[in-house]
């Protein structure tokens, strides 16, 4: 085997830990002797051993004079957990073979130095675009200190998300329902406006069979704090729940909301004059200053045009029914004022079409981002 071989077991290792080590990247390590793999690890969730030292531990002795190939740069600094690097010169590593360097400014090329001033022979930069892309949200976050943001819309042929009537449930099929449920499990958070919490009540919780995966944060857009205190989001006590309001949102119902659990963000810019609206670049500031490294969109076409509007969305999950509504007044995915000129418009690039069941999931990600 080579190198490449070597490298997508380690990419698939990490792949085991998908949605689950938020803030920290993925990262799968292989320890290989005489052509065999003899360690193998990944990095779990945060705060627990990364995906170099499971490895190590399971190679053991056998590491000495063996080849390490890991998905990322081995850290060099104190955080959660000790420097990783420091422990792959310790267990005698003859070899080192990266996918990618590490953008963290605390790493950032500090643990490949430490391997090669050991004498660790290093090579980086093998299947650097797989390992890319395994980490999107994780290099998002690191680099720009805001969430990766996915917007996620269900619509029919004719590019309905609803009839005229307000009637939704349901554009898509099971299966097509099941893999949305599937990226709730994979993000940090989910957002929705206002408008959607008044006119469905969801319950924004993943739902997989046999009660499996994680619950993501649920973040609503809600400028005047209009989130009913029975709100499931409010009272179901199944994930927490951040309410984002402007600067015009009344005090007494920013306390109800924050006495019945929900936590409050104060999202506007207090130059501006009009305060009535959420500043959603602000919103995103801070949710990356709280570790909410990814934010799901499943909003309607009011928050979506905004998002986009305002250059935050990152990649685009559309699911496309074979199903025709028609309806002047039916709702669409992207709403508010639109752009004015076709050259305005968001265009996706990377884009890869899949059947899931009767329906069809395009997905691909914003040009220039």
């Amino acid at each position: 085997m080579q190198d490449e071989d070597f490298m997508r077991v380690a990419l698939n290792l990490a792949r085991n830990a998908t949605g689950r080590t938020s803030p920290n990247p993925l990262v799968g390590a292989v320890i290989v002797r005489e052509g065999r793999i003899v360690g193998a690890g990944w990095h779990r969730k945060a705060g627990t051993p990364h995906a170099e030292i499971h490895a190590l531990n399971m190679a053991g002795d056998l590491a000495s004079g063996a080849t390490l190939y890991v998905t990322l740069e081995p850290c060099s600094h104190h955080g959660r957990t000790g420097p990783c690097a420091e422990a792959v010169v310790k267990a005698g590593i003859k070899r080192c073979v990266i996918a990618m360097e590490d953008p963290n400014p605390k790493v950032a090329g500090k643990g490949i130095a430490i391997l090669e001033q050991a004498g660790i022979e290093v090579r980086c930069g093998v299947l650097e675009e797989e390992a890319r892309e395994l980490n999107e949200v994780f290099l998002k976050w690191i680099t720009a200190k805001r969430p990766f943001v996915v917007l996620k819309t269900a619509m029919s042929l004719d590019g309905k998300i609803a009839t005229a009537t307000g009637k939704s449930q349901w554009i898509t099929g099971e299966a097509a329902r099941r893999r949305g449920h599937e990226f709730r499990d994979i993000y940090d958070s989910i957002l929705v406006g206002i408008g959607t919490v008044l006119a469905d009540d969801p319950s924004l919780t993943t739902r997989l069979p046999d009660g499996a995966g994680k619950n993501p944060v649920r973040i609503v857009v809600d400028s005047q704090a209009r989130t009913p205190l029975t709100a499931k989001v409010i009272t179901d006590g199944q994930a927490r729940t951040i309410i984002a309001v402007s600067g015009q949102a009344p005090v007494h119902r920013i306390v109800a909301l924050r006495e019945a659990g929900a936590e409050v963000i104060e999202a506007f810019d207090k130059s501006k004059s009009d305060l009535s609206k959420v500043d959603l670049s602000i919103l995103m500031e801070k949710l990356g200053a709280m570790e909410i490294s990814s934010v799901y969109v499943e909003g309607g076409g009011t928050v979506n045009f905004s998002l986009l509007k305002a250059g935050l969305v990152d990649k685009v999950h559309a699911f496309i029914a074979p199903k025709l509504i028609g309806g002047r007044e039916a709702l669409t995915p992207v709403e508010g004022e639109g752009f004015a000129e076709l050259t305005d418009a968001v265009e996706l690039e990377r884009t890869t079409v899949e059947t899931i069941g009767q329906d069809i999931l395009l997905t691909g990600y914003v040009k220039g981002r």
